[in-house]
């Protein structure tokens, strides 16, 4: 298990390019909004296309909550342009070619898919509050429901 950061310490800083080339950094946010962190292994794959769904189809109910979500994968600004354009989202996602802050976040480790086993993106989701701490984390994230569950604790906790 890789090493996740603690819930009430300040969220690991990070500065990331997102799908136009813009540089877009977590102190951005501080003091102004929550921010959901969510790692996900690849851009238009079946899980993954499933899980951005629901969180563009839930943009009215995270602007409600006064909270932003950022979308983390190794894939190139390019790719994830792709994937905005197809899936027509309406939120951030960042490019991690070098996985180096999901490294920072304890989302990068070792996986099994069909027998094989390689390091890859662990699919987490950190909530970072407008103080800048680490709030919570979801360490068994559902695609289908990874909407409805981080609005919950959001609604629920900040």
């Amino acid at each position: 298990m890789a090493n996740l950061p603690k819930v009430g310490n300040m969220a690991p800083a990070f500065t990331l390019v997102d799908q136009d080339g813009e540089k877009v950094a977590l102190k951005d946010f501080k003091g102004k909004k929550n921010v959901v962190l969510y790692f996900y292994p690849k851009a238009m794959t079946p899980g993954c296309t499933v899980q951005a769904c629901g969180i563009r189809d839930y943009k009215k109910e995270f602007a409600k909550a006064n909270t932003v979500v950022l979308g983390v994968s190794p894939d190139e600004p390019n790719k994830l342009q792709r994937f905005i354009e197809k899936q027509d989202l309406n939120f951030t996602l960042l490019s991690d070619p070098d996985h180096k802050i999901a490294d920072k976040y304890g989302s990068w480790g070792p996986k099994k898919f069909m027998g094989k086993e390689y390091d890859g993106i662990l699919r987490q989701t950190f909530i970072i509050g407008k103080d800048g701490r680490l709030k919570h984390i979801m360490d068994k994230v559902k695609t289908k429901t990874h909407h409805d569950d981080v609005l919950d604790f959001i609604n629920e906790n900040l």
